[in-house]
């Protein structure tokens, strides 16, 4: 019997779909009609161990266990799919080959290969397992990848990188979360000081941006305008570029300090001649948005409907197991395998039919248009995130499922419009020695755009188009007037649920260092599109922010958090430092142990420093009740009622198998 371990169901599925029929289900598992079997894990079905299966005493949270660090390390059986691990211990112990059909990434390496070494199949037989890579789910395409199965072995480096961040993760988590937790309660604070390594750079974004407003001062700028008109009493304005000379007056953003200077600008120009001295117009087009990744549309609906990034993904989940009117949701790309543009018309045909207020944008969709969205090399696991091309009935759809199933649709119809053109315009006036520059951006066909027309900002009136004269190089204008424009700097915005989701997949922005830039841009940035809804709800959780309206603030509990750690644990740069050594562990380039090594050392280093760090801005600050969810080390626990933690139960079950 040959036997294929899935990563999911839903990839299970999609393997026997192509197998030789008629099929046979079974609990956990699908036989073919050659013998050929196809099963599955449930996402992970192990993970590590608690510290106190290592050691009982470290049930109890005590400084002199830190830091621990397994000597042999220990996976256990997830209680909520433990069934189907024993499900695959059989099949994998009556397969004469196996099919390792993980995701093609680092995590669906390492999630296969670690059932397979924890069923303790031998080193022989572990040696002749192949490797299925599938990133699109179409059959024909699922049939191609069969035809191509490879050596798994040839992948054991992907899979040792995977295991490094995983068992590091473990490390710094575990050991830094029980450091500050304790030195916590040194001064009062009744609650669990979670540090990781994603989720505390993410508070320590959010905290610094409130420091940032709360010590805002701000400060009076000017701008100088001048009105001008041409021979034939065509009007527009034009604004002035500071030279050089200008600059012990500027701050560091260009903006004029010094209101005499500005006043001496305005008083020089008015009632002048001037001339153009350059004038340039570029026609230029824009190619539609590309389809969407997890992140985006969550990014997407916090803008447009006030969603939070778990309510996204929730709905997603619903859209794509409940109802199958999406693709795989957990999608960190936005390209689409070439062999779906053959689907399209079903597709878009399926949107009209879902969702009717898409039908005049499905009518004007011309399906054989084909953009770069369509790129084999660009997809990566998974694809991006569009509609099936499933017909079902709307109305079983809730407000939030249409809402989310509205944004993806519209987003793959954009791929169906052509481009948007506009004249970009740029004209550079010398008035009195002075330059003054104009811009206008002319639209010539809307394109995609006009699928988005009518979206305008909630609070915010549709910009009006700024136009220009036509205007040619040496010809003279008059300035009416100048007019000196008083501002005031305002400080950076909060937070919301959209910008930070924004803020951590394009973590390299508040990176100084262009070393640590550069890694961060090439990487998936903070968290991944599976892990990054959780971190945020997390750091909720822990009571380290809150809401306001859609504001996200820091807590006393998070400022005083992020004050008391070393700036290596708050800041992105240690996730930079780890990807470009786990990424050249895939690539042979490393070992684990260059990886595991230094971190050893680092965290003795880490745990000595916390008890040297000050928490009292703790004193006094009580841990939320959110905070009293499980918690070991002598936390107490809230009773829950037996039928209410069953309950709780199930959901989790429910969501586990979700894929």
């Amino acid at each position: 019997m040959r036997l294929f371990i899935a990563e999911k169901p839903s990839l299970g599925r999609a393997i026997a779909d192509v197998l030789p029929r008629p099929l046979r289900r079974s609990e956990g598992y699908i036989t073919a009609a050659n013998g050929d079997c196809v099963s599955w894990c449930i996402g992970h079905l192990l993970e590590q161990a608690e510290p106190h299966v290592y050691n009982p005493e470290y049930k109890s949270w005590r400084m002199q266990h830190l830091p621990i660090i397994p000597e042999q390390w220990k996976l256990q059986p997830k209680r909520e799919t433990k069934s189907q691990l024993t499900v695959l211990r059989k099949l994998v112990a009556d397969a004469g080959e196996i099919v390792h059909a993980g995701d093609p990434d680092r995590e669906g390496q390492l999630l296969v290969d670690q059932v397979i070494a924890y069923l303790k199949v031998s080193a022989k037989r572990r040696s002749a397992i192949q490797r299925l890579l599938i990133s699109d789910l179409n059959p024909a395409a699922v049939q191609r990848a069969l035809s191509r199965l490879e050596k798994n072995t040839d992948y054991a480096a992907l899979s040792s990188s995977a295991l490094a961040r995983a068992r590091a993760d473990w490390l710094y988590g575990i050991n830094m979360t029980r450091a500050y937790t304790i030195q916590g309660r040194k001064v009062g604070y009744d609650g669990v000081l979670s540090v990781g390594r994603v989720q505390t750079p993410v508070l320590g974004l959010v905290v610094r941006r409130c420091e940032e407003i709360e010590n805002f001062v701000s400060k009076p700028f000017y701008e100088v305008l001048a009105h001008l008109t041409t021979q034939a009493g065509e009007s527009f304005t034009a604004n002035w570029q500071p030279s050089e000379a200008c600059q012990p007056y500027m701050d560091d953003a260009g903006r004029v300090l010094l209101k005499k200077l500005a006043e001496n600008v305005v008083q020089r120009i008015s009632g002048k001649q001037g001339s153009v001295q350059k004038c340039l117009k570029k026609n230029k087009k824009q190619a539609p948005p590309l389809p969407f990744s997890l992140s985006i549309l969550q990014i997407e609906a916090a803008r447009r409907y006030g969603m939070n990034a778990q309510q996204v993904l929730t709905v997603c989940q619903s859209l794509y197991e409940k109802h199958k009117l999406l693709t795989y949701p957990r999608s960190d790309c936005r390209y689409l395998p070439v062999e779906h543009f053959s689907q399209a018309a079903a597709v878009v045909s399926a949107i009209a039919h879902n969702h009717p207020s898409s039908k005049q944008a499905v009518a004007n969709a011309d399906t054989r248009l084909k953009n770069a969205a369509w790129n084999d090399s660009k997809v990566t696991a998974h694809h991006a995130i569009i509609p099936t091309a499933r017909k079902a009935d709307g109305s079983v759809l809730n407000t939030s499922e249409k809402q989310v199933y509205g944004l993806v649709a519209r987003q793959y119809l954009a791929q169906f419009y052509p481009a948007h053109e506009y004249a970009d315009t740029r004209v550079e006036i010398l008035l009195e020695g002075g330059l003054f520059i104009a811009n206008a951006k002319t639209v010539l066909k809307e394109g995609w755009k006009v699928l988005f027309a009518r979206e305008v900002q909630p609070g915010k009136s549709q910009p009006k188009e700024k136009t220009l004269p036509v205007l040619i190089k040496g010809q003279s204008l008059f300035c009416n007037k100048g007019e000196l424009l008083e501002k005031n700097t305002t400080p950076p915005a909060y937070f919301t649920d959209a910008t930070l989701l924004a803020a951590m997949t394009g973590i390299s922005r508040f990176v100084s260092s262009a070393e640590v830039r550069k890694i961060l841009k090439e990487t998936d940035g903070l968290g991944t599109e599976a892990t990054r809804a959780g971190i945020i709800e997390l750091l909720f959780r822990r009571g380290f922010m809150v809401r306001q309206g859609k504001q996200i603030h820091a807590t006393d509990a998070g400022k005083g958090l992020i004050r008391a750690l070393p700036e290596v644990a708050s800041q992105p740069d240690m996730t930079a430092h780890w990807e470009s050594t786990l990424d050249s562990i895939s690539l042979r380039e490393a070992s684990y142990e260059n990886f595991m090594q230094p971190l050893n050392v680092q965290l003795h280093n880490l745990i000595e420093q916390s008890g040297k760090g000050s928490l009292t801005a703790l004193r006094g600050v009580s841990a939320p009740s959110a905070t009293t969810e499980r918690k070991r080390g002598g936390f107490k626990k809230k009773s829950v009622s037996k039928k209410k933690a069953r309950s709780k139960k199930k959901i989790s079950v429910r969501k586990k198998r979700s894929d």
